[in-house]
């Protein structure tokens, strides 16, 4: 199903996105070796570095060979191996569905809670 392994895909993702505090914004890993259907090939966060209690824009790009009709975006943020902050939105709500097969950018913004680090993101 599409809809879960978009879910997973964003998950992986944004785990790591601290972790690389010293790569480029669009060099990533994912955090297991599956075959996804959807392929994130960039992410954008904007500002850098990131600052508690200021908005914070993800910008994710990301390709699909299927439609998706809606589905769960999981927001993981991990510093090192700590876990700071997660939570999980409607896809639907932040971005309009169905989202056609091909290329798209999923952007996201929100205040940090107090606890994040001030970590590059490149």
């Amino acid at each position: 199903m599409a809809e879960a392994k978009f879910v997973l895909a964003l998950l992986v993702f944004l785990c790591s996105i601290f972790s690389m505090s010293l790569a480029d914004s669009n060099d990533f890993q994912y955090c297991s070796k599956k075959n996804y259907d959807v392929k994130v090939s960039g992410v954008d966060i904007t500002p850098s570095p990131v600052q508690r209690g200021i908005n914070t824009t993800f910008s994710i790009s990301a390709y699909s060979d299927k439609d998706i009709s809606g589905g769960k975006m999981q927001i993981d943020v991990k510093y090192w191996i700590f876990n700071v902050y997660s939570e999980t939105h409607d896809l639907c709500e932040e971005t309009p569905c169905p989202i056609s097969a091909g290329d798209f950018v999923i952007a996201h913004t929100q205040a940090l809670p107090g606890i994040t680090p001030p970590v590059p993101t490149r």
